[in-house]
């Protein structure tokens, strides 16, 4: 008898309770080591690393916010609101809820008193209560305070100085005074909260913000209200009652309320954004992992062939030789559980150190109880679904039969238990990943895709089985090996495409799904930046403009717009007066919108439903949209928008809806007009120029200078520090994308291989013999590499395809944005994988090939 028969005899005793007998005869086997489960462990220890990484990034995040939110927001709550300050009113009200810090951010023109230049800044004025939280860091210890309220003078960015050839001491015009530079900004505690920033900062009183001339009527000034309630540290339930209360006390202010738990929408939403990812790649890592664990236990029970005889021999009933093996899978997914963990756990303290600088907040590395038990969840069920159906069926196989199995194989059903046992556990994984997510409709997509992609290929395995049954034989002796092993009875056609086919699948759609996320990302700035944005140009100067340009900045790029004001007096054929717009949409009734018209979509732009005119339109006038305000306002194709320009009402109906990608700086508005409406109107342009990249800052600021000396009524906006600050950022966080990509299409593809690896051990048990016989390596390796070739080549075309709906889907349905198709990153992942699978079959028959025969035919 073999070790594992005489530990079967030793440990079966009739009469002796059943559970203490499986656990103890499963752990006996495993005494002998983990052979044959180390893709198990792999798979199931990848799957639940990525599960586990990702809850505990998402973890860190939030109790990131939740411990600096107050820093960030600059209190508990904020309230803000554009155009209009609060009145004594809300004033009074907003001051008996706890301390209050007042403050008005604009942008605006600061000129050197000599008139040589000038610069855009953002403008910041603040009371004497700010910062509730915090300190605003000064250049060499000054005192915010002294600097700004009892000197009374303007805080700035120290780029605002380089740029301005200015130093402390000095003075700038601003508005319509002029005031000394008191101090130097290094720091300001809640610059997280504002948007995106077109210059540097400038501090100034209130007072002083007064003096300036700027704060007029319709001038585009946000107040906001850093609000600490007075009961000690707000806590969920207080901030709650807070709104509450706000509804009731101040209803219809149209003021825009944040706390200290989400302190920046801007950065949430794309740290969800990320999150969607990180979390489709731990379910895909789930799903290829689990192949691979169903591979491995198919092998595992097909080397314990003559262990269940002699179980049966001795007369162990089936229940106890299903408890045994589920017993042992459970001890062996559990050691893949706990390794994935660990693993996932580290990952965020790694991603923290490496990455930490990318994100605004140092995240504090934790993890909850729930993601814990939420990824070890994940671990056990997808470790059943593909276990307990060939456990169920190897407990039927009469002892017979499991000898002669490879020949003739035996189709089994399992009990009917293990059948519902089966089923309930699927139930229960799909219940989990209901229940566990954020968007219950997106789990759902998810596991019926899981089930048409496990059908297809099910079914394209037995396709391709029957076609290889009927194919003529080869006169080449490879050829016709491989091609009788693809239709041979208990072949692993069936087993290998089911694999290769979900595993590439899965590994094209994560390759297209980070290829659209980083494009998305890139696209968000334009390729070339533009240096200036110019205003107020007169239709008679352009051409002279252009050649100003040409002559001071030779090679620098000019693009031009048409630019109106206009007034919206109607939606949808209702006074706006009548419309009660969300506090984030109300800006776009109030004063007059910039206006442009265009024969093409803008850069920048996308439309996202209906139809653009046609080249040379001339019939009812049309307007584009932009998208999320349209659905913000309540109007939709169709409707009617009606926009007062120089005392006449134009109509125009909705034609189509565009998103607008607003941070990349191209030239765009909230409405596009049809040309034919709005071009007998008179008109200015707004023009960008970018300067070529190797333009030095002194030729930068001299076309400034120049433009400004000749022709005084143009604006010139300098944007380039903008977007150079958010380059960066998006570098980072496109580097981030990029890494975790890679490394699920590496790790994916490594679980992919390994598990093909086990499936393949029949292949090397049928190599031993041929060689046996005489057959030469070179002849059995070609005859391998041809089977998988020919797997590899169907199953990749249809992989491709599949994968690519499912990244179309993933992109446009679930993260909303614009799916991009690479044929690169298709090859890429696709060739990846297979040359991994064919490398460790190759490999693993070579070894097999170049050792004695005899070990491994004994083992059987």
């Amino acid at each position: 008898m073999t070790s594992a028969e005489t530990a079967v005899a030793a440990n079966i005793r009739p009469g002796r309770p059943a559970a203490p007998q499986m656990v103890r005869l499963a752990v006996r086997e495993l005494r002998s080591g983990f052979s044959g489960f180390h893709v198990f462990i792999a798979c199931v220890a990848l799957g639940v690393m990525v599960i586990t990484a990702v809850g505990a990034l998402t973890d860190s995040l939030r109790r990131s916010f939740e411990q600096q939110g107050e820093l960030l927001l600059g209190g508990d709550v904020v309230l803000s609101r554009a155009h209009r300050p609060a009145d004594p009113t809300e004033r009074t009200w907003i001051s008996t809820q706890g301390h209050v810090a007042e403050m008005a951010t604009m942008r605006t023109i600061v000129r050197r008193t000599d008139g040589q230049d000038q610069f855009l800044v953002e403008l910041k004025g603040v009371d004497a209560a700010y910062p509730l939280v915090g300190a605003v860091q000064m250049q060499g210890g000054a005192d915010f305070s002294d600097a700004v309220h009892k000197n009374g003078g303007a805080v700035v960015a120290p780029i605002l100085l380089e740029r301005l050839g200015l130093k402390v001491g000095d003075s700038l015009s601003l508005g319509t005074i002029t005031l000394p530079i008191t101090g130097v900004v290094e720091d300001e505690p809640d610059s997280i909260t504002d948007n995106l920033t077109y210059g540097p900062r400038v501090f100034v009183s209130l007072e002083t913000l007064q003096r300036t001339g700027l704060v007029q009527l319709g001038s585009l000034v946000r107040w906001r209200y850093a609000l600490k309630l007075t009961d000690g540290r707000a806590s969920d339930e207080r901030l709650a009652r807070f709104r509450a209360q706000l509804a009731s006390g101040l209803p219809e202010t149209g003021f825009t309320v944040r706390d200290r738990r989400d302190p920046s929408p801007r950065v949430t939403r794309s740290l969800d954004r990320l999150r969607q990812f990180l979390t489709l790649l731990g379910l895909t890592a789930l799903l290829v992992g689990g192949v691979g664990v169903a591979n491995a236990v198919a092998a595992f029970i097909d080397r314990r062939r003559k262990v269940i005889a002699t179980f049966k021999s001795l007369g162990a009933t089936s229940g106890m030789i299903f408890g045994v093996f589920l017993t042992q899978v459970l001890l062996i997914a559990a050691i893949g559980v706990v390794i994935g963990l660990v693993l996932g756990y580290l990952v965020p303290v790694i991603a923290n150190a490496l990455y930490g600088d990318a994100l605004p907040i140092r995240a504090a590395v934790t993890i909850s109880p729930w993601s814990i038990i939420s990824a070890a969840a994940y671990g056990f069920l997808v470790a059943l679904v593909f276990t307990l159906w060939p456990l169920g069926r190897a407990e039927l196989v009469r002892a017979g039969v499991l000898f002669r199995d490879e020949v003739a194989p035996e189709p089994v059903r399992p009990r009917p238990r293990v059948i519902a046992l089966t089923a309930a556990t699927i139930a229960a994984l799909v219940l989990f990943v209901v229940v566990s997510s954020e968007v219950k409709w997106i789990a759902i997509s998810f596991c019926l895709g899981l089930v048409a992609v496990f059908a297809l290929f099910a079914g394209l395995g037995a396709l391709v089985t029957a076609a290889a049954r009927r194919v003529p034989r080869s006169r080449f002796p490879e050829v016709a090996l491989a091609i009788g092993n693809l239709g041979a009875p208990g072949g692993l056609t069936r087993s290998i495409v089911l694999s290769l086919g979900a595993g590439l699948s899965l590994l094209v759609a994560v390759a297209l799904t980070d290829v659209s996320m980083v494009r998305e990302l890139t696209t968000r700035l334009p390729e070339t930046s533009p240096t200036y944005f110019v205003l107020d140009i007169r239709k008679d100067q352009a051409a002279d403009f252009r050649q100003l340009v040409d002559r001071v900045a030779p090679g620098s790029e000019v693009r031009d717009a048409p630019m109106l004001r206009g007034r919206i007096v109607e939606l949808g054929g209702r006074p706006v007066d009548q419309i009660k717009p969300p506090p984030e949409a109300e800006w776009v009734l109030t004063g007059d919108r910039g206006l442009t018209y265009s024969e093409d979509v803008p850069e920048g732009s996308r439309v996202v439903a209906g139809e653009w005119w046609p080249a040379d339109y001339d019939g009812e006038p049309l307007v584009s949209f932009e998208a999320e305000l349209a659905g913000h306002l309540g109007i939709g194709l169709g409707d009617t928008v009606t926009v007062n320009v120089l005392g006449r009402n134009i109509t125009a109906r909705i034609a189509s809806l565009r998103e607008v990608k607003w941070e990349s700086l191209a030239i765009n508005f909230v409405m596009v007009f049809s040309p034919n409406a709005l071009r007998a109107a008179p008109h200015n342009l707004l023009a960008t120029i970018t300067l070529p990249r190797d333009a030095s800052l002194s030729e930068d600021a001299a076309l400034a200078r120049s433009i400004s000396n000749t022709f005084p009524s143009v604006t010139p906006i300098r944007v380039k520090d903008a977007l150079d600050a958010f380059s960066d950022l998006f570098e980072k966080v496109m580097t981030a994308v990029r890494v975790a990509g890679s490394i699920t299409l590496i790790a994916g593809a490594l679980v992919l291989a390994g598990a093909l690896a086990t499936a393949q051990r029949r292949r090397i048990k049928q190599a031993v013999i041929l060689k046996t016989l005489g057959a030469i390596r070179r002849r059995i390796l070609v005859s391998h590499f041809v089977e998988y070739a020919v797997l590899a080549a169907v199953t990749a075309g249809v992989a491709a395809v599949l994968g690519t709906v499912s990244a179309w889907i993933v992109a446009t349905r679930v993260m909303e944005i614009e799916f991009t198709f690479s044929s690169t990153a298709v090859a890429s992942a696709l060739a990846l994988a297979l040359i991994l699978v064919m490398g460790f079959g190759g490999l693993g028959t070579w070894q097999v090939l170049r050792a004695p025969a005899v070990p491994y035919l004994r083992t059987d």
